[in-house]
């Protein structure tokens, strides 16, 4: 594959004009803009060979387009909200089926791993789109420094919970706070599977999930839990938060996959944000253009079931 980074996937010119049209057309106000830029700072990273086809979403809409809850439903909500997150100190509790279990520095973390850029497809589940320029490093090198046990064959993830600085938690109290999500333990140590701690050459926006968050690019948008406190490598599948809510629409799994359509509504194609006005819906790839690194994963498997 040819190394590629996301200010060369768009020209430079048509990536700048196609950015104003999606702010005038999203109502994107130049404040919300800078308070998600509030906190960046550049990072150092390495290209790497992960890309894809097509246009990197504009930055713009990349960082003012989210589902964060903790500050708010609405997909605007996170960008003006958000900024008031402390993200500095940050530590990571890492424990359960491990034998270095302990409290981890975010600064320690970094030290011991190599940031890179992963350009990735990013579909969730509502049936809209990105393509994302991350910046992070492979979930895989912080699970072994924790060194599992055996009996691990699940990681099991946790949000910060923290209402004086996420008003989302005050406006939604009934809502099963800390958001929660889980992975296998070999889908976890998977390659494709990062933690990300920036996009597009700059540390994460709060709003995107500021400072560490997961991103696993085969599975819908929820399954990349954001603002990561804890991790617990356990032996037993562990709840996640929308399928205890609803598991008769979100499985443990959630694999993108466009023969399973959402109970309300079809999975087959997606809206691209960020486009443009006339853009049309695009189709959806099985395991999002995942299948050839991850559909072994799975065999033996009964897809509509476990998807």
């Amino acid at each position: 594959m040819t190394k590629l980074t996301y200010s060369q996937v768009t020209p430079k010119a048509d990536f700048l004009n196609r950015r104003q049209i999606i702010a005038g057309a999203a109502g994107i106000g130049v404040s919300s803009l800078l308070a998600g830029q509030a906190n960046a700072k550049t990072l150092e990273f390495t290209k790497s060979d992960y890309k894809v086809e097509g246009d990197i979403t504009p930055k713009d809409a990349a960082i003012t387009y989210n589902n964060f809850y903790e500050f708010g439903t609405g997909k605007d909500q996170p960008a003006r909200y958000a900024e008031i997150l402390t993200t500095d100190p940050w530590s990571v509790e890492i424990g359960g089926e491990v034998n270095n279990p302990g409290t981890y520095g975010l600064e320690d973390i970094l030290k011991d791993v190599s940031l890179e850029e992963r350009i990735y497809r990013f579909r969730c589940v509502e049936a809209w789109s990105m393509v994302v320029p991350w910046i992070g490093f492979k979930l895989s090198d912080l699970i072994a420094k924790a060194d599992p046990t055996g009996n691990a064959k699940y990681v099991a993830f946790e949000t910060l919970n923290r209402p004086e600085e996420m008003p989302g938690i005050g406006w939604a109290p009934s809502f099963p706070w800390p958001y929660v999500e889980g992975l296998r333990l070999d889908e976890a140590m998977h390659p494709l599977t990062i933690m990300a701690t920036g996009m597009y050459g700059e540390s994460l926006p709060n709003q995107n999930g500021a400072p560490l968050r997961l991103v696993v690019p085969w599975k819908y948008g929820f399954k990349s839990i954001k603002s990561i406190v804890k991790i617990t490598l356990t032996e037993e599948e562990p709840p996640t938060t929308w399928n205890r809510i609803a598991d008769n629409e979100y499985g443990f799994y959630s694999n993108v996959n466009p023969e399973v359509d959402h109970p309300r509504w079809s999975q087959a194609s997606e809206r691209p944000v960020g486009a443009g006005l006339f853009a049309g819906r695009i189709p959806t790839l099985m395991f999002n253009g995942y299948g050839d690194e991850v559909a072994s994963l799975y065999d033996g498997m009964d897809l509509r079931k476990n998807f």
